[in-house]
């Protein structure tokens, strides 16, 4: 499948967990939910790893790379337990689309960091986003 395939699951994923963690997080603690959940997705990662035999290729991982995707790991802890937080407190309508201006972060900083092009087009997606985002938000 190609990268759009799987971003569009993605999305359809992303959208479910913004749901049932608000349903979740109804009666239980936002940090304590986001533990619950992040134990599901540690197990559940680490069967599929196991399950298609990639666990073998830990040691081919080098110190970079151990870096990166540690400090990833703890942007995403903290990520989540934001999100979490920000569900208990508000409504996913409005707390999903304030997430997602994520997008328009990864735009920005992918230019310098990742030398991506920041093109006409790029720029005025991300507007749009941030536009949208916004203004539902504010709805």
């Amino acid at each position: 499948m190609s990268w759009l395939v799987w971003s569009l699951l993605s999305a359809v994923f992303a959208a479910a967990t913004a749901i049932l963690a608000k349903l979740g997080v109804a009666h239980v603690e936002p940090n304590l939910a986001t533990a619950v959940r992040t134990t599901v997705v540690v197990v559940f990662t680490w069967a599929i790893v196991a399950g298609v035999g990639s666990h073998t290729e830990l040691r081919h991982i080098n110190r970079t790379s151990w870096l990166f995707l540690a400090l990833s790991g703890l942007a995403t802890g903290l990520s989540w337990l934001c999100y979490f937080r920000a569900l208990s407190l508000g409504p996913a309508s409005k707390v999903a689309p304030i997430d997602k201006l994520s997008v328009v972060l990864v735009i920005l900083l992918a230019w310098p960091i990742l030398g991506e092009a920041l093109s006409t087009r790029k720029i005025l997606g991300g507007l749009l986003i941030a536009v949208g985002a916004i203004v539902l938000a504010l709805a």
